[in-house]
């Protein structure tokens, strides 16, 4: 049987005349930062005094050994992962050279022994020297990034710091083995009625081409022998009553163990094991009457998504363990979100990740790794991003949560839109990935799954490619130019991205500026909001809805943190009103990748932020909403359950003062994944700035002011403050708006359970806390905020 040790111990890292301790996997900043030879990147503005170790070249050496004898007959040196070009050699001999962070790399080192050294070039060298090659290319910023196979976030982004890594950034082994073994296995994983079918496709390498092979599967009780001719075999097995995997909220998530065993006559020469879930996956991009839709089916049941964008969780990726992906995807899990979009810029991720996926019902959108730029489509760059799509297909195909893949994030758009046409002047940009390579390849391997071209993408060049009407959509103009309220003004069929900024925690705050009186405009904080004119457009934003506060940082930090958390939510309730129109939402975006002020609902410490908290509401499976039509308000009850919504719907019209000016009540049913929309009674609309209109149904509860957050007269908040063990309960006096508890002013490890929260007089709301110690009301009232009348 194949035998393989991980090469993890003795390795050094080269630093001058020094050889410092290295951690393999991992990568040269966490090295340097270990050894104190740089200070910590992500702290102050540390991220400057180490832009060179990206400029320079690097090499980890260790001893390869061949170990006690063994009876086998070859020896390979296998990388997962190397970032991204080097040349790996043992005592001077050289062994091969790579150029593809996305790529796993094989080694024949069959009795060698001596110093193993693999060197990295820069990046930067790299990618300038293909950039002289093959001639320049637009991109969204100025960084090389698209010259090279490499996480192109790591140059930096609008949400990250430019920090270009280097290093063996996934496991390395060695593999001994004997006669053959198996070079790849292609599950094809179909349900034929009730019958679960999977179909595996084997390739083996030979050492020995005499021996007769064959391979024996099993699957959920099923036992299949098949042969091997030459190097390629193909294995049938059938699961009857195959239970079905469903994504979160519409299912459970049954897992099969399948292994398949590569057989030298009665000897047992390899194993491959894997989990499926037996599930099947459409993409609806079918014409109709509003355009053409972007709609995906899971065993039948067309989805509105739920969804989030995901980049990499820490911008040295060789960090995140197993235990921190399962805990982000749980956050993500536990705030509704039943799709995940990984992103072009950044990776494609670890096991670890899908494996999460699949067990949390979370569907996995995969884009390849390209992002906002003209990608150069000659050598020799046209024959790495084959060969990584190739790979990464096959590799992660066993995986029920994956359910799309997509050809790249804006590079289609930003062809059309972002003045590439006529800078390119016939050059290749990519467009020949994206339409030819890509969907040639997943056709190939993967026909399980669907595949589009890009996002955005009408699915045309007929149209638009960013056109809201047909296939997904990006909406950045909001952001960037307009209030937020304009995201009402459109339908899209989909919309992949959207978002909203705002600081992060303020003890991750606190955390990454040491020392720092922190101001909006602070050195650390500037340092830290890497966006164009981010601070500008958070202000912009915020004065359309509140007075922007001068010189309290901490109002500044709550209201930015509120108006983030109403963008997100404008947005989704519009949208989740309009389905099956509109067929689902991908926030911009779930995590960070350092600390940093962004898009994200959980900031790079790993704290939820208010966005977190509203997403629970916004992504549940009932949501009760009141949305402005031409006829006026009318109450929107979105029911995204299997079961009929039925019950009781209360309407009040109120005055900021608290008094009860009118009241109906009225019968609510919907049907089971379906919309119900119920005009307000013209008793109960709300006249003026001083009134507003309060829905309760079944626990769940919208509020609506006709005018904008600045022109409420509100009265000064009155509430009480009580503590217990794990709890504190506030109960109000008066109207108050926008409760949240920051919870990590307690201490920095206490995290609350819930976000923004909108009391009547009377009402009584009671937040649970965990990591805080010693319960103080005083303390508690300190940590809470809410809105304050208008200056």
């Amino acid at each position: 049987m194949l035998e393989a040790t991980p090469l993890t111990e003795g390795w050094v890292l080269r630093h001058g005349e020094a050889a410092l301790p290295a951690v393999v996997p991992g990568c040269v900043h966490t090295d340097l930062m270990a050894a104190g030879v740089i200070p910590d990147p992500f702290l102050g503005t540390n991220e400057t005094e180490v832009a060179w170790v990206g400029r320079r070249e690097w090499t980890y050496e260790t001893e390869l050994r061949a170990g006690p004898p063994s009876e086998h007959e070859q020896t390979d040196l296998v990388f997962e992962g190397l970032d991204t070009v080097a040349e790996v050699m043992v005592d001077g001999r050289l062994l091969g050279r790579t150029r593809n962070m996305h790529r796993s790399h094989r080694f024949d080192v069959t009795g060698l022994e001596g110093r193993l050294s693999v060197r990295f070039v820069s990046a930067y060298a790299e990618a300038e020297a293909v950039r002289g090659r093959v001639g320049e290319r637009p991109a969204a910023y100025a960084e090389p990034y698209q010259y090279i196979r490499k996480m192109a976030c790591s140059f930096g982004w609008d949400w990250g710091p430019t920090l270009v890594t280097a290093g063996i950034w996934r496991p390395v082994r060695l593999e001994r083995w004997s006669t053959a073994r198996i070079a790849r296995v292609r599950p094809l994983v179909r349900v034929e009625g009730g019958l679960g079918v999977v179909e595996l496709h084997v390739e083996v390498e030979r050492s020995r081409v005499e021996v007769p092979l064959a391979v024996e599967a099993t699957v959920g009780g099923a036992r299949v022998r098949g042969k091997v001719d030459g190097t390629a075999g193909v294995v049938r097995l059938e699961v009857p009553e195959a239970r079905l995997w469903w994504p979160r909220g519409y299912g459970e998530q049954p897992l099969y163990d399948v292994e398949l065993t590569l057989l030298g006559g009665t000897e047992a020469l390899d194993a491959w094991r894997r989990r499926i879930g037996f599930r099947t996956v459409g993409l609806d991009t079918s014409d109709d009457a509003d355009g053409s839709g972007f709609t995906l089916v899971v065993n039948g049941e067309r989805l509105f998504v739920r969804g989030v964008n995901w980049i990499p969780d820490d911008v040295f990726p060789s960090r995140i363990t197993r235990e921190r992906y399962r805990e982000r995807l749980r956050q993500a899990a536990d705030a509704g979100v039943d799709l995940v979009r990984i992103w072009g810029g950044g990776i494609y991720e670890s096991e670890d990740f899908y494996d999460a996926c699949d067990e949390l019902g979370l569907l996995v959108w995969q884009d390849f790794p390209f992002a906002c730029a003209a990608y150069p489509e000659e050598q020799p760059l046209r024959g790495e991003v084959e060969a990584e799509a190739r790979e990464n297909v096959v590799r992660l195909m066993p995986h029920p949560s994956l359910v799309l893949w997509n050809g790249n994030n804006e590079n289609l758009w930003g062809f059309r839109d972002w003045g590439w046409e006529p800078r390119l002047g016939g050059d290749s940009w990519g467009e020949g990935y994206y339409l030819g390579v890509l969907p040639r390849v997943v056709a190939e391997l993967d026909p399980t799954r669907p595949y589009t071209a890009g996002s955005p993408w009408s699915g045309s060049w007929a149209r638009h490619p960013n056109d809201p009407a047909h296939g997904t959509h990006h909406s950045w103009e909001v952001w960037n130019r307009e209030d937020y309220a304009e995201y009402r003004s459109e339908v899209p069929r989909f919309v992949a991205e959207f978002g909203w900024q705002a600081p992060p925690a303020y003890a991750t705050l606190r955390r990454a500026l040491p020392g720092e009186e922190l101001a909006p405009d602070s050195p650390g904080m500037l340092h830290h909001q890497k966006a164009d004119d981010g601070n500008g457009k958070l202000e912009r934003g915020l004065a359309r809805h509140f007075a922007v506060p001068e010189g309290d940082f901490g109002r500044w930090h709550y209201l930015m943190q509120v108006n983030q958390a109403r963008a997100v939510a404008a947005g989704i309730e519009h949208w989740r009103s309009h389905w099956p129109v509109c067929a689902g939402t991908v926030v911009w975006q779930l995590n960070d990748c350092w600390p940093v002020t962004s898009w994200a609902a959980v900031d790079g410490d790993g704290r939820e932020k208010p966005l977190y908290h509203e997403l629970k509401r916004l992504y549940a499976d009932r949501l009760l909403t009141v949305q402005v039509r031409e006829s006026g308000p009318v109450l929107t009850a979105v029911n995204q359950s299997r079961e009929e919504w039925s019950g009781s719907l209360r309407l009040r019209r109120m005055s900021v003062e608290g008094e009860l000016i009118a009241e109906t009540r009225t019968g609510l049913r919907v049907a089971g994944r379906s919309v119900g929309v119920v005009g307000v009674p013209r008793e109960v609309v709300p006249a003026g700035a001083k009134e507003f209109l309060v829905a309760d149904a079944d626990g769940l509860r919208a509020v609506h002011f006709p005018v904008p957050d600045r022109e409420i007269p509100c009265p000064r908040p009155e509430f009480d403050v009580s503590v217990a063990p794990g709890a504190v309960t506030v109960t109000a006096h008066t109207l108050v708006r926008d409760l949240l508890l920051q919870a990590d002013r307690l201490h920095p490890d206490a995290r609350a359970d819930r976000g923004l929260v909108t009391l009547l007089p009377g009402e009584r709301v009671t937040i649970g806390v965990r990591g805080w110690e010693t319960p103080d009301p005083d303390a508690a009232r300190t940590a809470l905020y809410c809105m304050e009348p208008t200056p």
